[in-house]
């Protein structure tokens, strides 16, 4: 039978972007994100406009603070677009975001500048401020994902069955992570990462073939759901007596873990490659009886 259907990571979800990115940023256990450091810059670049609007009179006070609001609520619009954008890239599958977050953030900013203008200047600085707000902040930002990516001949209740599988699975390893944060142990926290990965391996593949969900259930919903109370248990742990045995019977479990994550992995991708080999047989042997393939 050839693949038709692909689960897909909703940016929308809060995600996690990774998860939900999407979101809240879906951690990968990869590459830091960047994305606090660009949108916290709006943030700081409204300092400014407040010290103003408290040394203005009333109505114009009223006007700066306004603008700040609009400045603001754009600041947190854009991050969560740069959010919701790194979960759909870090996905072959993704739908685009439902509320496009940095096109309006971008219109708030231009918004925001242009009520500076009106009250601080006049008319033509408010017209000026606002275009060159708006353009400046798409041109900083980006525009958000404007289409559906990976998802030709998706079958939608089979994508939302692994999505959310997966978006649950993710929530375990994020948990993990940042228990793990905790202990300062730079040594298991590598270890976690790597497991972490592992884990992420076979999310990846059941989004590339949700028929895959059956056979990765388990792992992904009772294994890791296991794995992370034993974690957050053991960082409490660590935390109050720094218990070495402990300390060694979680390492020993993560790789337990970490084997059968990789063998059922492998044992997917090997069914997933005999599929195809199956399918360009059956292609071929339609070809030559059409007469197209000698």
């Amino acid at each position: 039978m050839a693949k038709r259907y692909r689960a897909t990571f909703s940016p929308d979800s809060g995600e996690t972007i990774d998860t939900q990115p999407d979101s809240k940023r879906p951690f990968d256990g990869k590459k830091p994100t960047h994305v606090g450091a660009r949108s916290n810059l709006l943030f700081f670049a409204s300092i400014p406009l407040a010290i103003k609007a408290f040394r203005s009179e009333p109505i114009i006070m009223a006007g700066y603070l306004a603008a700040l609001g609009c400045l603001l609520a754009a600041g947190f619009l854009t991050r969560e677009g740069l959010k919701a954008q790194e979960a759909y890239e870090a996905r072959k599958v993704a739908r685009k975001p439902a509320f496009p977050r940095k096109l309006f953030g971008s219109i708030l900013t231009g918004l925001g500048l242009g009520l500076v203008g009106a009250f601080g200047w006049g008319p033509v600085e408010t017209v000026i401020f606002a275009i060159l707000g708006a353009g400046l902040h798409s041109l900083a930002f980006g525009f958000d994902p404007m289409k559906n990516k990976g998802m030709d001949g998706v079958d939608t209740f089979q994508q939302d069955r692994v999505a959310k599988v997966v978006d649950e699975a993710e929530g375990h390893l994020e948990i993990m992570h940042q228990a793990m944060l905790r202990t300062r142990d730079r040594e298991a926290q590598r270890r976690l990462d790597q497991f972490i990965s592992t884990a992420r391996t076979m999310c990846r593949t059941v989004e590339g073939d949700p028929r895959d969900l059956t056979a990765a259930r388990k792992y992904l919903g009772v294994y890791l759901l296991g794995a992370r109370d034993a974690t957050t248990k053991f960082v409490d742990l660590w935390e109050r007596s720094r218990n070495d045995a402990a300390r060694m019977s979680w390492f020993a479990l993560l790789d337990d873990l970490e084997k059968n994550f990789v063998a059922r992995t492998e044992k997917l991708l090997i069914d997933n490659k005999t599929d195809l080999d199956i399918e360009i047989d059956v292609l071929r042997e339609r070809l030559a009886r059409e007469g197209i393939r000698q």
